[in-house]
């Protein structure tokens, strides 16, 4: 990391399973390495963060059954609360994102889509400004009988937000009409492969989504322009059938569009891969993860993050330019740890 100003870390993690809240940490800006200078505690189950575009404000849902979503104004000490929480009108809310002037939040409990308008100051208002409730279901029994909206984020053009639905195996893409999320096409995915997490790869014509249930990656084709997201094929996240547990859970593209890593839970690794002409995937090979049960994975530059939940600590990779391979470098203490974000 060639970046000599000051960057920051923002963890979250599950205070019902004894995290800490949100965590900031200093970034050393040669290795990568992560300091811990701040905690706070304000808001339980701050499971998934996200910083405004100025980088002044940070966000947080709290995967709670009233799902809220709650506003930080970032301090040189660290996040301060800057309001209370904002009940999001849907359960459970695993993500978020920033899109048009809103704060959107997946709520995998209730299957919906909240947006929250965003003020000027970067606070949020006192109530969703509409709800997406998304409908269907997926082939499997017990939870997969209802839709599981697991991520929402603005595409590159910012035009767009997308839904990814882990119980109705479909990603969304959606506009805000009056500040209401509303759907403008449906893509289907394999039934039964449990889309979780996507991510657009730099060239902005390409999207990756990782399959908690498959467990395989969906290459897509991404056209902003009409707005649609169109399959081209699947592609297993290991070489090998797993021997217990595997589950997919966080995917992301080297800024050169060069590589695409995913994180798989239960087998505890990494797969990288190597981006194809056209988009597509060849897997290169799979590393451990550093931890136990990487819930979330995030890239900068050469250097990748793990939250690895059970084993409560975020493990930091080198990454090779030439191969794209990771190689442990560091870990910090944070138990329940559920995600990173860079700011």
């Amino acid at each position: 990391m060639a970046d000599d100003r000051r960057r920051r870390a923002f963890i979250g993690s599950f205070t019902a399973a004894g995290g800490p809240g949100i965590v900031t940490a200093d970034v050393d800006p040669g290795s990568g390495a992560l300091t811990a200078t701040h905690t706070l505690d304000a808001v339980p189950d701050p499971s998934y963060l996200a910083l405004a575009p100025d980088g002044g404000t940070l966000y947080a849902v709290s995967e709670t059954t009233e799902g809220t979503v709650t506003a930080f104004r970032l301090t040189d000490g660290g996040p301060e609360p800057a309001g209370a929480p904002v009940p999001v009108a849907g359960e459970a809310p695993t993500h978020l994102g920033l899109h048009d002037r809103h704060v959107l939040t997946a709520n995998y409990g209730s299957g919906s889509v909240s947006a929250v308008p965003v003020r000027p100051d970067g606070t949020l208002a006192a109530a969703p400004s509409g709800v997406l409730r998304h409908t269907g279901s997926g082939p499997d029994a017990g939870h997969r009988r209802s839709p599981r909206a697991h991520q929402v984020q603005s595409d590159p053009s910012g035009r767009w937000a997308v839904s990814v639905d882990l119980g109705t195996d479909s990603v969304r893409v959606c506009t805000l009409v009056g500040g209401a999320p509303a759907v403008h096409r449906e893509t289907a995915l394999r039934p039964g492969s449990g889309p979780r997490h996507l991510a657009f790869h730099p060239d902005g014509h390409h999207a990756y989504v990782v399959n908690e249930l498959a467990p395989t990656l969906t290459v897509c084709r991404w056209d902003a322009a009409e707005g649609t997201l169109r399959p081209l094929g699947e592609v297993p996240v290991l070489a090998a059938a797993p021997a217990g547990d595997a589950y997919p859970s966080g995917v992301a593209v080297s800024a050169d569009g060069r590589f695409v890593w995913t994180a798989t839970r239960g087998e505890d690794v990494l797969s990288v891969f190597a981006v194809e002409p056209g988009g597509g995937l060849k897997l290169l090979t799979t590393v451990p993860c550093g931890g136990h049960w990487p819930r979330a994975l995030t890239a900068c530059a050469d250097v990748l993050y793990v939250a690895n939940e059970r084993s409560g600590d975020v493990t930091w990779f080198a990454v090779d330019p030439v191969s794209g391979t990771p190689r442990r470098a560091g870990a910090l203490a944070v138990p329940a740890a559920s995600c990173v974000v860079l700011g």
